[in-house]
Parts: C-alpha cells; sequence; structure tokens
C-alpha cells in the first residue's frame, strides 16, 4: 500500500527522471531512504555516454553494499521512476535490499514504446517483473498520477517536446 510518505519519495524520482532527461539522458530517477525516513542516496540514469549499466537503481545497490550493514539494507526502501529491469533488480536482491516502489511499471513502458512506434521486443535485453527476477521482496506500484508523468518524460524523450 503506498502512502503519503511514498508518494513523497516518489515524486523526487520524477523529479530526477525530469534531470536526467534535461541532461540529454533517459528519464529514470531512483532514492534509497532508510527505514527512518531518510535519503540515503539518490541519482538518475546515466546511459547517454554508452554505457547502459549506469541504472539509478543499480548505483543505489553499489552504494548500499559499499556504505550499510546488511541490516540497514534489509530495511531500506528504493523508489524510483520505473521498474527495475532484470539488471538492476538482480543488483537489489543480490545486495539485500527491501521493499521496492516504483511510479510506472515495465509492462506499462514497453506499451507506452508501442504506442510511439517502437518495438520494445527488440532490445537485448528482456524486460521481466521485479518478481521474476528476485524473490521475497516486497514491490508496490505503478501508481496512477505519477506513472502519466512518467509516460510524458518517455514521449518527450522518443518524440519531442510539443
Amino acid at each position: 500500500m503506498i502512502n503519503d510518505a511514498d508518494l513523497e519519495f516518489l515524486n523526487r524520482c520524477v523529479d530526477l527522471a525530469k534531470e536526467a532527461l534535461e541532461k540529454g539522458d533517459e528519464p529514470f530517477g531512483s532514492v534509497l531512504v532508510s527505514a527512518g525516513g531518510e535519503i540515503l542516496m539518490e541519482d538518475h540514469n546515466r546511459v547517454a555516454g554508452g554505457d547502459h549499466t549506469q541504472h539509478p537503481e543499480f548505483a543505489l545497490a553499489r552504494w548500499a553494499a559499499e556504505n550499510l550493514t546488511p541490516e540497514e539494507r534489509e530495511t531500506a526502501t528504493v523508489y524510483t521512476s520505473g521498474e527495475h529491469c532484470p539488471m538492476c533488480a538482480a543488483a537489489h536482491g543480490w545486495v539485500g535490499l527491501g521493499r521496492i516502489v516504483y511510479a510506472s511499471s515495465s509492462a506499462q513502458l514497453a506499451g507506452w514504446l508501442r504506442e510511439m512506434g517502437m518495438d520494445p521486443s527488440q532490445s537485448r535485453v528482456r524486460s521481466l517483473p521485479i518478481s521474476e527476477v528476485i524473490r521475497d521482496t516486497r514491490v508496490d506500484g505503478p501508481v496512477p498520477g505519477l506513472a502519466e508523468q512518467v509516460r510524458e518524460l518517455h514521449r518527450q524523450l522518443h518524440i519531442g517536446k510539443s
């Protein structure tokens, strides 16, 4: 169940996704939050340079592995503008992070891309729900309203500003 604090952190993720888009990157943003509600780290996509492993969820998982105890990781929450890709979901699971909350799902993104005339099935990496990559992780999302904001960012990326 999504609460007001979740919405606050998800809104920050959408802001980070906008920042990524403004910097010429794909619109994804993520925030790592402690059990006490403190933002520990935040990031946005950095794949424009050609390294497609530079996803914010992956960066948060690596930071958590280096800076948090296993107990702190287990009780932390990752908020993100879009559902984790398989690479990021695996990193999340390997590091032992807790809950994941996302504004928009991978299925929604695939649908939006098809609507924009692209074929997401041509990607070298298959799109899978988080639950098909890792287990024993609470996952909440998508969130109506925020998902539409993320859709608009992807429309701007792929079609341009109107």
